[in-house]
Order: C-alpha cells, then sequence, then structure tokens
C-alpha cells in the first residue's frame, strides 16, 4: 500500500509540473521574448487579421504570386503530405501534369520549372517560395496588374528572407506577406 501511495504523489507531482507548470512557463517566456511568434506570427492589415506568417494560403488569381500547392488544399485541419513515392506513377502524372500547369499560368517559364512551383511540402502548408519560383512569376503577374518587371523583382528581392542564423535552409519568399504589399502597390 505504501507503494501505491508514493506512485499516485509522484504522479500528482510530475502532472502538476509538466501538465500545468512547464507549460505556463513556456508560454510566458515566449509571450516575453517572442510575442509575435506566440501569437501565431498574425499579420494584420486595419486591425483585422489577414492570415499567418506560418500558414499558406490559396491564391489563385493571376495579379498574385501563387504558393506552394498544398496536398490538404491549404485546409489547417487537413495537414497532410501526398505520402506518394517519387518512383510511383500516379506521382510522376500529378508532376507533370503540375508542370504543365505552372507553364500554362506562367508562359515565360523556361524548360526548367522550379521544384517548389510544382511539388507540395511535406506539411502542406509551406508558406514559403525560393526566390527563383516567385521570380519566374513575376512576368505573369506585371501583364495582370500593369506593374513592371523591375517593380515585382524589387518586391521580391524585398521580401527575400535569408537562412536562419545564416546557416540553416534556403532563401525564401513568403507568399502571404508579398501578396499583401502587393495589393498595396496595385490599389
Amino acid at each position: 500500500m505504501k507503494s501505491v501511495l508514493i506512485a499516485i504523489r509522484s504522479s500528482m507531482l510530475l502532472m502538476l509540473i509538466c501538465g500545468l507548470l512547464y507549460p505556463l512557463l513556456t508560454t510566458g517566456i515566449a509571450q516575453v521574448l517572442f510575442p509575435h511568434q506566440a501569437q501565431g506570427s498574425l499579420i494584420e492589415e486595419n486591425g483585422k487579421v489577414i492570415g499567418s506568417e506560418l500558414l499558406a494560403q490559396a491564391f489563385t488569381s493571376p495579379q498574385y504570386f501563387h504558393p506552394r500547392a498544398s496536398a490538404a488544399d491549404y485546409n489547417p485541419t487537413a495537414s497532410a503530405a501526398t505520402n506518394a513515392a517519387v518512383s510511383s506513377k500516379e506521382y510522376v502524372k500529378s508532376i507533370e501534369e503540375a508542370v504543365n500547369a505552372a507553364r500554362n499560368d506562367n508562359p515565360a517559364l523556361s524548360k526548367q520549372v522550379p521544384a517548389d512551383l510544382v511539388t507540395t511540402s511535406a506539411s502542406g502548408f509551406d508558406p514559403h517560395l525560393s526566390p527563383e519560383a516567385a521570380k519566374a512569376q513575376i512576368p505573369r503577374i506585371a501583364k495582370a496588374t500593369g506593374l513592371s518587371e523591375q517593380t515585382l523583382l524589387a518586391l521580391v528581392d524585398q521580401h527575400t528572407e535569408g537562412r536562419q542564423l545564416g546557416i540553416f535552409g534556403e532563401p525564401r519568399v513568403n507568399i502571404l506577406a508579398i501578396n499583401h504589399a502587393l495589393q498595396k502597390q496595385i490599389k
């Protein structure tokens, strides 16, 4: 019986520490040190939340930069990858269709289509594209908006984020952020 009481007390203490104190402490530290990120990295306009820097949104209009494809159709309750092997016929067919669609949307694309324009990310919600994939869309956007390609190229350069801590990851462009800035230039 003594062992049972010790086990119950230990379990209660660990539940208190791991289930209440630790989450409150880490949440409090995050709120103080990284308030923007702790609140979901939200982008607001006129006091209204228009999205998060962390989640891709569907942009299909020719006047906007299109995001990376989403296996979950940009539905945050259905996060998933395709789980298709690169050797499967279905995957090869879907990539060929995506390449053809990218070339139809962006006629100025050369034979080399940036991979992130035609493949999905692991989560299905990657909000970033490579600078090359963003630049590949410039002729279509220039035609749709009337903005010069130089203006759009400057916009891509302004919104290109470098490697994290200078060494991790690749340079990238947040599609929601650049489309938000693009919308301001179109008005």
